[in-house]
């Protein structure tokens, strides 16, 4: 295992060589080393779309966009929030670890489609958004019956599929409302006796007249791999073929993504690999057509280290990084897409011009814990190591509030300020959150207090979180400072932990604020300073 570890970074660092000769973009991977998981990528003209998963965040459904398939910088989102159910206010319950889910992003006729099924309600409605410009607003077309892990497909002949679950193919009416009147439904991918597990992740495309159906199998007592079915009809016969199965650089074993043609007629490999607290992170392979089979990584069959960027036309320019994570000094009246809630905000208890410069966050409710608090405030964390700096006015806290930063997940580490009479503390400490299987209503949270510092007399604090997300790591360490230049670290090197009984997501920095006795306080966030030890993420 050593000797093929050195093999590739010797192999790689040739090819960086060569590629720094001439000038070529060369992506190391993880290609995205944070939390971007159920991908679904389509390139449109020069440009590359992407779509992913961020379930109980808003707004939610994160699209992407890049030249190169290297830099990749967030566009739009599919909405801003949604409102079908209480629980996307916390209200009734919760939807950690469910809304949006795994969206297929198509184009057809000149119009974006993506349709994914929240998963807040399984066996409730199926969404489909459209538009014209997907760095614009996308608008509701349709609700429909669940379709689980889905891939929606417009074949030559006008007629519309969704692929779904382990194999189902179902056929729509052409106005994208429902399901076609005696048209196909059928089971056309079944487990068998080699993979007999799970299947899922359905991602469709059609190559020089046959249907390839990607899907990841999870073998009872095997290891997780990238599979494609392959038909000359859409109907069938599907014939299996195993296209990809590597534990790249040590982690878990890579699958679920799909393929795609690149505008310099070579074909790429977008799929995510699971890296433990950081979440589930993306990788660009090649994809080399084999007796008509898109296999996927280099000769070898093996997810290369560093890989040539796909050409770019002169006339597209590429973004300026490959990271989706960005410092903020709040000085804008519109909050950057780089943002997102947790669940829906209470618009009215957070403004960015009530004071020019600082995000505003007043506290709206009684909250118990971070988790049943609303507009807490985050964006991802990055590998392989990175910190981030949050600056904040505290004088207008009130008896009871408490605001800090977080490494927020189902398991967090939490900087907390508290207010308790005219006395103001901060602490470091650990929550678990336990949730309801049915309704993920919050049914307990397990706090552990691990330092305190009484008597904090600054109306100003500066708070630090470090994460390093290196193999075996996985570690965030505090710290706090009253000046903003002398730092103390607080508590203990707190292991944090990808949970999917519980968010689901990779851990992420967030700034929270919430009352346990009355609302009506409010702390202004001067600004929000990161940086990530390898900030272009390989990308040269």
């Amino acid at each position: 295992y050593q000797y093929t570890i050195m093999k590739r970074y010797f192999l790689s660092a040739l090819l960086m060589l060569w590629c720094v000769c001439t000038q070529a973009t060369t992506v190391t991977n993880p290609m995205l080393w944070a939390d971007v998981p159920d991908p679904d990528v389509i390139r449109v003209g020069n440009y590359y779309y992407m779509v992913s998963t961020t379930m109980h965040l808003m707004p939610g459904a994160p699209v992407m966009r890049s030249a190169d398939l290297a830099h990749w910088e967030t566009v739009s989102y599919l909405f801003d929030r949604l409102t079908d159910s209480p629980k996307y206010d916390m209200n009734e319950g919760t939807v950690y670890g469910r809304g949006q889910w795994a969206t297929s992003l198509k184009y057809h006729d000149g119009m974006f489609y993506a349709l994914f099924a929240p998963n807040d309600n399984p066996g409730g409605d199926t969404y489909i958004y459209k538009t014209a410009d997907p760095t614009g607003k996308w608008t509701l077309h349709s609700r429909m019956k669940h379709f689980h892990d889905a891939s929606l497909f417009f074949d030559d002949d006008g007629r519309v599929y969704v692929f779904s679950g382990t194999g189902r193919l179902q056929e729509l009416n052409r106005e994208l409302t429902g399901l076609q009147p005696g048209g196909v439904d059928m089971t056309v991918v079944r487990n068998d006796e080699e993979d007999n597990g799970l299947l899922e992740g359905s991602r469709v495309v059609k190559h020089n007249g046959k249907y390839y159906l990607l899907m990841i199998s999870w073998p009872r007592g095997g290891k997780r791999r990238q599979l494609c079915y392959r038909a000359d009809k859409i109907t069938g016969p599907y014939e299996k073929k195993k296209i990809l199965e590597d534990n790249f650089a040590g982690f878990p074993y890579v699958g679920q993504g799909t393929i795609v043609d690149g505008a310099d007629g070579k074909w790429y490999g977008v799929i995510f690999q699971d890296r433990g607290a950081v979440g589930r992170v993306l990788t660009l392979m090649p994809c080399r057509w084999e007796d008509g089979w898109p296999m996927l990584g280099n000769a070898e069959g093996k997810i290369p280290l560093v890989m040539p960027a796909a050409a770019t036309s002169g006339s597209v320019p590429a973004s300026q990084t490959a990271s989706l994570v960005f410092s903020d000094r709040f000085d804008s009246d519109r909050l950057g897409m780089h943002w997102q809630w947790n669940h829906n905000p209470v618009d009215a208890a957070w403004s960015l011009t009530e004071r020019h410069g600082f995000l505003r966050l007043k506290t709206s409710r009684v909250a118990g814990n971070i988790y049943a608090a609303p507009n807490t405030i985050s964006q991802r964390m990055e590998g392989p190591r990175c910190t981030a700096t949050v600056t904040m006015d505290i004088k207008n806290m009130k008896d009871g509030d408490r605001a800090g930063f977080a490494a927020f997940n189902g398991h967090s580490g939490l900087l907390t300020i508290g207010r308790d009479g005219k006395k103001t503390w901060i602490a470091m400490s650990t929550a678990v959150v336990d949730l309801d299987n049915k309704t993920k209503a919050i049914t307990g949270v397990t706090e552990k207090e691990l330092q305190r510092t009484d008597n904090i007399k600054s109306g100003k604090m500066w708070l630090r979180i470090d994460a390093d997300f290196n193999l075996h790591k996985d570690i965030a360490t505090f710290y706090y400072s009253t000046d903003g230049k002398r730092w103390k670290e607080i508590g203990q090197p707190f292991k944090m932990q990808f949970d999917y009984r519980r968010l689901f997501m990779g851990t992420r920095y967030a700034i929270f604020n919430y009352a346990t006795k009355k609302a009506g306080g409010y702390v202004d966030v001067d600004d929000f300073t990161y940086h990530c030890d390898d900030k272009d993420n390989g990308v040269k």
